[in-house]
């Protein structure tokens, strides 16, 4: 939350001086966009114009949260106007100095993420401005789901009885054995793992899942809690915004409940419906479909939904997230949308 953020961090986060992209850099670098891993974590990408070896000019882009913007802020500043061979020196230790130490000790990556994309660039600097990527640390393979229907936690779920359901309410029993399944594979306990407080999930677990043995659930948690991800408010608000005000109480109790549970979720790295616990992409886009129809048609393009969610964000404040204004010219369109579905994996 934006209220954990020391004044000095804060001051990195909101200064856009060098935020943005540079057309035809000297140097361009990457980081969490290569491989099997597009899109599968935070992404930073610096460019750079340079002039005899010395950094004219510095440009950073993130896709991610407002620790790893201030990061980057920070890094900009460390290297403009130094020599390629200087910055070297610019680490994530150095980043976390000049930020006044102000990390959190689980947002330490986040520094390591910046030198890393900066360290890049300088490399495509001297590679004839060839692209650079690199990767942080290993990450879930993209396209892999954490749950299976095999996993002990999720044929629980539905093997519980309950009374007769709609079609739409077999989906969200199915969306919910899902979602508390791949929460409870968390560090963290099982409601604000999904962005809920504990009535709404009993709720949950009354409606869908009513004769569930809920003593289950704790077997699958540990007992240390890390601090959670912080959940992005401006997400939070542009979901609220699509949320259908003619619609029945049930039913935007529903919009609501889902509005939480993607902003939560969104927080994570990774793919959303991966992080939702789904077994492939449609899944979430039929949940969206479901209960905030208007947010579905919005995305008629079929971005990639946290994408998406981000881009709009970042429009609405005022800034670019796109390298490309024409999304069809683009060199990262594949991390944005989507061109095949993914398979079910059971």
């Amino acid at each position: 939350m934006m209220n954990e953020y020391s004044d000095n961090l804060l001051k990195y986060v909101n200064d856009p001086s060098h935020v943005g992209f540079i057309e035809q850099p000297d140097g361009i670098g990457e980081t969490g966009l290569d491989g099997g891993n597009v899109g599968n974590r935070l992404a930073v990408r610096f460019t750079l114009q340079v002039h005899r070896e010395r950094i004219q000019k510095v440009r950073f882009q993130v896709f991610g949260c407002g620790y790893t913007i201030a990061a980057c802020a920070a890094a900009a500043e460390l290297c403009e106007g130094r020599k390629l061979q200087d910055i070297a020196g610019v680490t994530s230790a150095a980043i976390n100095q000049r930020l006044n130490y102000s990390l959190p000790a689980e947002r330490s990556y986040c520094a390591e993420l910046a030198s890393e994309a900066l360290h890049a660039a300088v490399a495509s600097a001297r590679d004839a401005a060839r692209p650079v990527a690199v990767q942080l640390v290993p990450e879930q393979p993209d396209g892999s789901p954490r749950v299976q229907k095999t996993d002990p936690l999720y044929k629980a779920l539905l093997a519980a009885s309950v009374p007769a359901l709609s079609q739409p309410e077999i989906e969200d029993r199915q969306m919910f054995a899902c979602l508390l399944t791949v929460a409870s594979q968390d560090s963290w306990p099982l409601h604000p793992a999904l962005g809920l407080d504990e009535r709404a999930t009993e709720r949950i677990l009354a409606t869908f899942f009513p004769s569930f043995d809920k003593t289950l659930l704790e077997r699958y948690r540990g007992n240390k809690f890390p601090p959670l991800p912080d959940i992005n408010a401006d997400v939070q608000t542009l979901l609220q915004g699509y949320l259908d005000t003619e619609a029945s109480v049930q039913e935007r109790q529903a919009g609501e409940l889902l509005v939480r549970i993607l902003a939560a979720r969104a927080s994570y790295p990774g793919h959303l419906w991966v992080a939702m616990g789904f077994f492939q992409r449609s899944q979430l886009s039929a949940a969206i479909q479901r209960h905030l129809p208007r947010l579905a048609a919005a995305n008629h393009n079929n971005m990639r939904w946290k994408r998406f969610f981000f881009k709009q964000v970042c429009e609405l404040n005022g800034g670019v997230l796109c390298k490309n204004p024409n999304c069809g010219d683009c060199s990262d369109y594949s991390l944005c949308f989507v061109d095949e579905e993914e398979p079910v994996l059971q």
